[in-house]
């Protein structure tokens, strides 16, 4: 039962880590169409470049900080993936391909003892 919980308490984080990632991600697909709109809609409406400008450098910082949530949720991915190898039972034996993630978070993380 005890395995179990700790496969189940893995197999949570795991696949939580990856809808993590995706959104961050989506986010920044997000940010780069918010971008281009905007600098379409002061051509169209004729607003100052200069008027604009203040809009784009909030939008500049939002990014950085994402860009640097992306960077930290990959860190502990990282980190993640070490203190499993450190924890009975959840140690992974691969087969297969041999890589290291799976392509999304659909694909079922079972964890190998």
């Amino acid at each position: 039962m005890r395995r179990q919980n700790m496969e189940n308490a893995a197999y949570e984080v795991a696949t939580q880590v990856r809808v993590v990632e995706e959104s961050i991600e989506a986010a920044l697909a997000e940010i780069a169409e918010l971008q281009l709109k905007m600098i379409n809609a002061r051509g169209v409406t004729g607003a100052g470049f200069a008027n604009s400008h203040a809009a784009f450098e909030e939008l500049s910082a939002a990014t950085h900080g994402l860009i640097s949530a992306r960077g930290g949720i990959a860190n502990c991915h990282v980190a993640l993936v070490e203190t499993q190898k450190t924890i009975p039972g959840l140690r992974t034996v691969s087969f297969g391909d041999g890589d290291e993630c799976p392509k999304t978070a659909r694909v079922d993380l079972r964890v190998v003892a």
